[in-house]
């Protein structure tokens, strides 16, 4: 859709505490009732780094849960190009993009009202999309681009969920030959700081030199893990003994006992030897 070229009064704009615009917005053009959206230029200081430019970016609360990301670019996209949508259950910081895994199998995604971050590819759509009266509503679904909902919806989306076998395969193989690969690095990678750190014929290691700022030391993942395992093995024949005071009084006690039965066993001995020996004066 083309930008919007008509230019509106600032008057008829609506700004409530907070500094959000609010956006009126209708399902078709015959919808009686009308939904709000909360409108504001997104500025969060760190987020500098982040693929929300602050000059950029629109943040939008009070998303309908049937306004997808193709949607809500689309109704916004009558205030200048949109470069990116991102739909979120709540506000927050632009969370790091996990290891995608496969596009067929994707979590349920939550039902419910969402906010959005919108990126424009100019800063001036920013003002256009604030500026616009609250009187004139957006609408959603029109005759060509139209959005479906209800049982149309559920049932476009149980055709999409059906996968095709080949394509599950093809998904699979791609996968494991990844994973496979991945696991050849690893195991490459670990071979060789284990033979860094492999001791010479004379015992020595070589050591490298770190960033700057930080000591020089021999350690890499490897030694590291060698380290952590011969601890735990130390710690695990190691007993805690005499920590406490009755183990102390116990541990005499039986020592006690054991001198005492030896002491008698020394007597029984001596007793007998004395019974055996002979007197022989001559």
């Amino acid at each position: 859709m083309a930008p919007s070229t008509k230019k509106h009064d600032a008057g008829d704009a609506c700004i409530i505490p907070g500094g959000f615009a609010v956006l009126s917005l209708k399902f078709s053009a015959e919808s009686d009732t009308q939904h709000k959206l909360y409108v504001k230029e997104h500025r969060v200081r760190v987020e500098t780094k982040t693929h929300r430019p602050l000059d950029k970016t629109l943040f939008v609360l009070n998303v309908p849960p049937y306004c997808s990301q193709a949607v809500v670019s689309q109704i916004f996209s009558r205030f200048g190009a949109v470069v990116s949508v991102e739909l979120s259950d709540r506000p927050g910081t632009a969370s790091v993009p996990e290891i995608k895994l496969s596009n067929i199998f994707k979590p349920a995604e939550k039902q419910g009202f969402k906010v959005a971050y919108i990126v424009f590819r100019k800063a001036k759509s920013i003002q256009l999309a604030k500026s616009h009266p609250h009187n004139f509503p957006l609408v959603i679904s029109t005759e060509k681009q139209p959005v479906t909902t209800g049982l149309q919806k559920w049932a476009e989306q149980y055709r999409k969920s059906i996968i095709l076998p080949e394509k599950l395969q093809e998904t699979v193989d791609a996968f494991m030959t990844d994973y496979d690969l991945r696991k050849e690095e690893k195991a490459k990678k670990q071979e060789e700081e284990a033979e860094e750190q492999k001791e010479d014929e004379e015992g020595w290691v070589k050591v490298t030199r770190g960033n700057k700022g930080t000591k020089a030391r021999p350690h890499t993942e490897a030694a590291n893990q060698k380290t952590l395992q011969k601890e735990i093995r130390k710690k695990k024949r190691k007993e805690l003994m005499n920590f406490y005071t009755w183990q102390h009084r116990n541990t005499q006690k039986e020592h006690i006992a054991d001198l005492r039965k030896k002491f008698e066993e020394d007597k029984q001995r001596i007793s007998l030897l004395r019974a055996q020996r002979k007197f022989r004066p001559y």
